[in-house]
């Protein structure tokens, strides 16, 4: 049980990252460049796509310790972790339909994690 944990854990943080690498590429794109060759070669990018990289093979190395269904299951909090952010950095509005998908994204989770 406590190898589960452990692969759990990493495998959410793993998710985190993830998150955080996608929340730079969109912070990445929102901004204009100079030359087509600089939207993809600037160091925001490369750097997401390093945390991006390290994230899967995290997730991969996870997997030794955790069944496939638990290991999706935790994967999903990536949408828990991108909500956050959309709303903490990009000052998303949160709409009843978000708030009730996220609701049900939680409730999911635990469901089957408690169960």
């Amino acid at each position: 049980m406590k190898d589960t944990t452990l692969y759990g854990a990493l495998i959410v943080f793993s998710t985190l990252i993830s998150s955080v690498s996608q929340i730079l590429l969109k912070k990445a794109a929102m901004k204009t460049y100079p030359s087509r060759i600089r939207e993809y070669l600037n160091a925001a990018v490369i750097f997401a796509y390093l945390v991006f990289g390290l994230s899967a093979v995290m997730t991969a190395y996870s997997y030794r310790g955790l069944e496939v269904s638990l290991g999706t299951l935790l994967e999903t909090s990536g949408y828990l972790f991108v909500f956050a952010f959309d709303v903490l950095i990009f000052h998303q509005k949160v709409t009843v339909k978000k708030a009730a998908g996220t609701l049900l994204i939680i409730g999911g989770i635990l469901l089957t994690v408690l169960a």
